[in-house]
């Protein structure tokens, strides 16, 4: 059940988001970098067990075993403080949410540069899950708490971008950096965050639900600029925040229910295909991917790097004028038809036939893969779950389904290795029919969000439930 006096939608009804001011100011930008420095954090940790497996695990003497669980024990710290982000930030506020991920995090790379045995390394790496669990819930919320309607898509997918960044980022240094120097590298960005979070707002909303109203005023006219019709804002923000709280709250047992069930079947159901398509383990074992395929992985790594922020910018002004559904369904193919071309890749390679083309398919089947998650399940997820669910369910619906994406997430990384070991082609082969069941799920239980009101989207999914 859902406990205290004062809580947030993940996003809230588009009565609140309904801008007159729709203007990106200085404010809003500034707002906006300071909260994705912690996705680029979180890009940073997923990705940093790619090129550090060789050399830890030879200097610490790690089997595959131990290093799937040092890579895996990420999601399992994440699932643990996902599973009361919601709570945490409605409580404390999302800046001092944001703040707390990053003193998990600080602390989780300094035990492991830090770390001569498995169990510190271990330990550090849980620290960083707590930290990141926090940051996949707040950022999202706050971006979109503080974004006009009318860039609600692009500025949320800022987020993806971000983390896009860190993973690059991780896999060009990589290659050029010991894993040690590369931890407390890692750092720096949290140290940075914590700063910068003095120099930003809380939510509007935030402060709404509190009685701030001076705080309000203030925030409002530091995000819209001068010009901004901040007292008609203010006033929808209050309206929706009454409203918000003379609504009965639900717990998760009301969650099940028919009214919520095909939000929630859109809002899992997104998250387990993103994972399941082998996202995570392309992030956490890209090097060692390229290892076994023969083929040099500083080399591959640097590639991916390269192509990683490009693509996500240009996904981030597409969001708001392509469609979700479009870009989900694109990406959905794209990431079949790559999957089969790198388990195809190792199936020749196992069985000694077309040898020259086993290194370039490997290689463009990757790119292609990169590309096709990062233009539609990448983030996209992310912004259709803060759309689709009602105020009343919206903080226990949040965590349920950012909690079941850790979890996927776990299962992903700590299987991956294994897996390989059983067959690298079927591996694959079965990522390409996840991606294709992703298609299919799109298509036929996944509206179109685009230009309508969160209002809208949510009446129209509970009237087909």
């Amino acid at each position: 059940m859902e406990s205290g006096s004062m809580k947030t939608p993940l996003v809230n009804n588009d009565q609140e988001e309904a801008r007159t001011s729709s203007s990106i100011t200085s404010g809003l930008l500034l707002s906006t970098s300071v909260a994705v420095t912690g996705s680029f954090v979180y890009g940073c940790a997923m990705s940093y067990s790619s090129p550090a497996q060789s050399k830890i695990m030879e200097e610490l003497g790690l089997s595959v075993a131990d290093y799937s669980f040092f890579t895996s024990v990420m999601t399992l710290g994440g699932m643990i403080t996902a599973a009361f982000s919601g709570k945490i930030a409605a409580i404390i506020g999302r800046r001092q949410t944001m703040w707390i991920s990053d003193v998990f995090c600080i602390v989780g790379w300094l035990a492991v540069a830090f770390a001569h045995d498995k169990m510190l390394l271990n330990i550090g790496r849980g620290f960083l899950g707590f930290g990141v669990g926090l940051i996949s819930y707040v950022v999202p919320v706050y971006i979109a708490e503080i974004t006009p309607k009318a860039f609600r898509g692009g500025f949320s997918f800022s987020n993806q971008l971000l983390q896009s960044f860190g993973i690059s980022l991780m896999f060009f240094t990589g290659n050029f950096f010991h894993w040690r120097t590369l931890a407390l590298l890692s750092a720096i960005p949290c140290g940075i965050q914590m700063i910068c979070l003095f120099f930003i707002p809380e939510s509007p909303r935030w402060l709404a639900m509190y009685g701030r109203e001076r705080e309000l005023e203030i925030t409002l006219k530091r995000l819209r600029g001068e010009n901004g019709d901040i007292l008609e804002e203010a006033a929808e923000i209050r309206e929706t925040v009454e409203t918000s709280r003379r609504e009965s709250r639900s717990g998760l047992r009301d969650l099940f229910n028919m009214k919520n069930a095909h939000p929630l079947i859109i809002g899992l159901g997104l998250m387990l295909l993103q994972q399941f398509c082998g996202s995570s383990a392309i992030s956490a074992y890209a090097a060692r991917i390229f290892d076994t395929a023969g083929f040099p992985s500083d080399i591959g790594t640097s590639i991916l790097a390269v192509i990683l922020v490009p693509q996500s910018i240009i996904v981030m002004f597409a969001v708001d004028r392509c469609g979700r559904r479009p870009l989900l369904m694109s990406s959905s193919i794209g990431l079949c038809i790559c999957s089969f071309f790198i388990g195809l890749s190792y199936y020749l390679q196992k069985h000694g036939d077309f040898q020259q083309f086993c290194s370039p398919m490997l290689i463009v089947g990757l790119v292609g893969y990169v590309l096709s998650f990062g233009i539609g399940l990448g983030g996209l997820p992310w912004v259709i779950m803060s759309e689709v669910f009602p105020v009343n369910v919206k903080i226990t619906a949040g965590s349920l389904v950012t909690v079941s994406n850790w979890f996927f997430s776990w299962i992903i990384i700590f299987s991956f290795n294994f897996m390989m070991q059983w067959s690298a082609f079927g591996t694959y082969f079965i990522f390409a029919g996840v991606s294709l069941m992703s298609f299919i799920f799109v298509w036929t239980l996944v509206p179109e969000t685009k230009g309508r009101t969160l209002e809208d989207i949510q009446q129209s999914l509970g009237q087909l439930s």
